[in-house]
């Protein structure tokens, strides 16, 4: 029997994934790619990993900035009514969410560390709220999905944001959710004077005076942060964004976003008694630990 010749015969056909196409099989590939890096960036950034330690601090600790200076303060520009939807994204364990629901506020909370969202699912109904006027679900604040287009009066980022490494995208789904008329209120770890790892206190000798000094500021970068810095013993970071005031504002304005107020928050602690308790006292009332910035939609 003669053999065929090989230059006539046809080549073998590939056998793609799944009978997928070959065009197919590389669409499979980036979204497979796409899901990879979606789970590096939730392992990189969440801070579900410390929920439990992270949930006892707010709670436990009647001391804290998170009581003392951020959450009387974004009561009073929220000013929540009965009826009105509030999302916060970046919510945690629902520290600021619960009382926000409290004043009759329908509020959705958006973490990506599930953990974080379970808790707070365990002490909203604690609460009595669970089921009420008060909801939680996993997703990154880059993709909340689960949240309806133009159906938040008002969208919460409290000490988040610069937890979150796509801003553009965040910042995209801000616009999206927010109604025609609504805003969004974003609490930072003040950008020109907290730039981890390259800012800090320092004290002049001759003039007695504390003050603030920073080595980088216009650059963005990322840095990991050890999330309990006094113990060796337990080694866990997390991921923080360091982005100025105007790659803030291009983010905005991008989206159509105007800022129409800018709040700068001091620390409420006080030193204690020593040779530098008066100079360290007078820079804390100088120089601001947070800002506030709210955000309307300009079409």
């Amino acid at each position: 029997m003669q053999k065929p010749n090989s230059q006539n015969q046809k080549p073998t056909p590939k056998v793609h994934r799944k009978g997928l196409s070959q065009r197919g099989v590389f669409i499979q590939k980036e979204r497979d790619q796409v899901k990879r890096e979606e789970k590096k960036v939730v392992k990189e950034t969440s801070w579900g990993k410390e929920a439990k330690w992270y949930d006892k601090m707010l709670e436990e600790n009647t001391d804290t900035y998170q009581s003392k200076v951020i959450l009387p303060n974004i009561v009073r520009i929220l000013d929540p009514k009965p009826g009105e939807v509030v999302v916060e994204l970046g919510c945690g364990q629902g520290f600021f969410s619960r009382v926000i629901a409290k004043s009759g506020a329908k509020v959705i909370g958006i973490d990506i560390g599930k953990e974080l969202v379970e808790i707070a699912e365990e002490r909203a109904s604690k609460d009595g709220l669970t089921g009420k006027n008060i909801s939680f679900y996993t997703a990154s604040a880059d993709n909340a999905k689960v949240v309806a287009t133009r159906s938040a009066d008002a969208v919460l980022i409290i000490l988040a944001l610069q937890n979150m490494k796509n801003l553009a995208g965040v910042v995209t789904e801000v616009k999206r959710i927010l109604k025609q008329d609504g805003r969004a209120i974003l609490v930072l770890n003040h950008p020109a004077f907290r730039v981890i790892k390259n800012s800090d206190w320092g004290f002049d000798e001759e003039t007695k005076t504390q003050y603030r000094k920073v080595s980088k500021y216009l650059s963005q970068f990322e840095v990991d942060i050890d999330m309990h810095p006094g113990d060796k013993k337990i080694n866990t970071t997390t991921k923080s964004f360091h982005r100025s005031l105007q790659d803030y504002m291009k983010a905005f304005s991008k989206e159509g976003l105007a800022i129409v107020r800018i709040e700068e928050w001091i620390s409420h602690k006080e030193s204690q008694k020593g040779p530098r308790q008066q100079a360290e006292d007078t820079a804390r009332k100088e120089i601001p630990m947070f800002m506030c910035i709210e955000l309307k939609s300009l079409k």
